[in-house]
């Protein structure tokens, strides 16, 4: 098994999928992962909307039209659910999208630890992506994550800050 610094390395934004099924297994662990993500006030105001279905794929490709993005033999659309949010009482900041936002790097590095790759789209049109999953008031699609084996094998280099450019010691 990987450590955990291994496995933040080794996820990375894949754009080039196989169209190999992903194993209902391998789908219900990501759900298990990212099932146990905190939330604030562990409200857990989301729901992920697992696409499969080449019809309702179809739909929702013209929400973020990238060759890529059509790739994928899975999507999951992670919503929040605003009446569930927490909002903060200082400021009244809601926290639906950071609760989320949480949820999908669990489900990103879920994946990633079973070979699955995945990226953030966060640059699509929430319109479209409502009327193609036909989403009631009050669930806002927040990300769409293309999910698939990669068809590339080698795992790009990161390109990050230094520490010392991003944490502050005091």
């Amino acid at each position: 098994m990987k450590d955990f610094l291994d496995l933040c390395a080794q996820r990375y934004s894949v754009r080039k999928y196989k169209d190999t099924p992903i194993p209902q297994e391998v789908l219900k662990y990501i759900q298990a992962c990212t099932r146990l993500a905190p939330s604030a006030v562990n409200r857990q105001p989301w729901k992920f909307y697992l696409i499969r279905e080449a019809s309702t794929l179809e739909l929702l490709y013209p929400c973020y039209d990238r060759t890529w993005f059509r790739e994928a033999p899975v999507c999951v659309v992670a919503c929040k659910l605003t009446a569930e949010e927490w909002k903060r009482e200082a400021d009244q900041k809601p926290h639906g999208d950071i609760d989320v936002a949480i949820a999908v790097e669990h489900l990103c590095l879920a994946a990633a630890e079973k070979g699955i790759g995945t990226c953030w789209v966060c640059n699509f049109d929430v319109e479209i992506c409502r009327k193609a999953l036909d989403l009631p008031y009050g669930v806002i699609p927040v990300a769409i994550i293309p999910m698939g084996y990669p068809a590339d094998e080698d795992t790009p280099a990161k390109k990050r800050k230094e520490i010392s450019e991003t944490w502050v010691e005091r």
